[in-house]
């Protein structure tokens, strides 16, 4: 029985800070196909201005764009930023799943900078199959008899002593930030049925079912964020201050133009030319993103027994500097390459060209819209 119809289709809006980026799938027989997609470029701050002002703003360019796109569904996917978010993966010993709630509480007390009162707290299991057998002593012996023989007290301890510890990734968001999503969507009349982190839509976009280590490199507007991948989970996340602004405002002021000037330089030569001052001055900006993707090397290998990232893939507005995946792929002996978010997406093959130049923005919008249907 299939659990969505293949008439469903969904919004996937990516809200950041250099405007609104809009997807629609339908879900086809289990596959994302391409209805319509619509984006705006302005600069927007919903994360440290929660004014009526700017949630009246954000409704309207969302509704905008949607009457523009010629959206039919208003079942809606959203995300939140993932330097808003405090995450991280923790481990705990075999327990019960009532224990459980009660030690991830705990836990996320240690690691959350700020009252978990003003928090939602969300967790996920790494470790799906801990209570999958059949004899578990979590799913099936709360209830147990312990004089049943199968069932004793006995046997419980040992099914615990040869149980591995659980993984458990927890998250942290503010709850006034939360509801400033709801409240956005609520103006822009829109059904928001799910709020994720942008780290979970881009692994779905980028990564799919590709289980091997991999960083993703998100360069925004604003910040970059780094997050690695393995078996379909984010289990690192940093980010830096450091994004395509900065990168814009360093070229107006070293090739002394106006920003519209500094953009397409930006955007012609990139790294790809020897005879231009440009790469140089690129490379000074980015450097502390490059810095902090050396550190998520050293981590990732201290806290996975020196397991090696295989691939970086790159994707954010400033994903298309020319040269940029053959520059850091040099620098980082490794492989880096643009990601393309349609690639498991059915689409028109005459819009073929304009989705690749469009595909480093739309990666989370992507992600997003094909929440319900991958």
């Amino acid at each position: 029985m299939k659990l969505f119809s293949t008439k469903s289709s969904y919004l996937g809006i990516d809200i950041g800070s250099a405007g609104v980026k809009i997807v629609e799938l339908k879900n086809e027989d289990g596959r994302p196909r391409l209805l319509t997609y619509g984006f705006v470029e302005e600069k927007i701050d919903i994360i440290d201005n929660d004014s009526e002002q700017m949630k009246n703003k954000v409704a309207g360019l969302i509704t905008k764009i949607c009457e523009q796109s010629r959206t039919s569904s208003a079942k809606t996917v959203a995300a939140l930023p993932s330097f808003s978010v405090f995450s991280s993966i923790i481990s705990l010993p075999y327990m019960n799943k009532k224990e459980l709630s009660k030690a991830i509480y705990w836990q996320a007390k240690k690691f959350v900078p700020m009252d978990l009162n003003e928090m939602t707290l969300d967790w996920k299991l790494l470790d799906e199959d801990v209570w999958t057998n059949k004899k578990d002593v979590i799913k099936n012996n709360e209830n147990k008899d312990e004089n049943d023989p199968e069932y004793s007290g006995q046997e419980i301890q040992k099914q615990k002593n040869n149980k591995k510890n659980i993984k458990v990734l927890i998250a942290a968001s503010p709850k006034k930030l939360v509801m400033r999503y709801i409240d956005i969507f609520k103006k822009a009349n829109l059904d928001l049925i799910s709020l994720e982190t942008e780290n979970f839509s881009l692994e779905r976009s980028l990564i799919g079912n590709d289980k091997s280590p991999t960083m993703i490199v998100d360069i925004g507007c604003i910040t970059s964020d780094i997050s690695i991948v393995e078996n379909g989970i984010p289990v690192l996340s940093r980010s830096v201050d450091v994004g395509g602004d900065s990168i814009t405002k360093s070229v107006v002021t070293s090739m002394q133009v106006d920003e519209k000037r500094a953009e397409q330089f930006k955007r012609d030569i990139g790294f790809s030319s020897e005879n231009s001052s440009l790469p140089k001055v690129i490379e000074g900006v980015v450097s502390p993103i490059i810095n902090e993707i050396k550190y998520c090397f050293d981590l990732y290998a201290s806290q996975e027994s020196n397991k090696r990232i295989e691939k970086i893939v790159l994707t954010g507005g400033s994903a298309f500097l020319p040269n940029i995946d053959e520059y850091l792929s040099k620098l980082l002996n490794i492989k880096v390459f643009v990601g393309d978010p349609w690639s498991r997406v059915i689409y028109p093959l005459e819009l073929k060209s304009v989705l690749n130049d469009l595909a480093p923005r739309f990666s989370v919008a992507v992600g997003l819209a094909m929440r319900e249907i991958v």
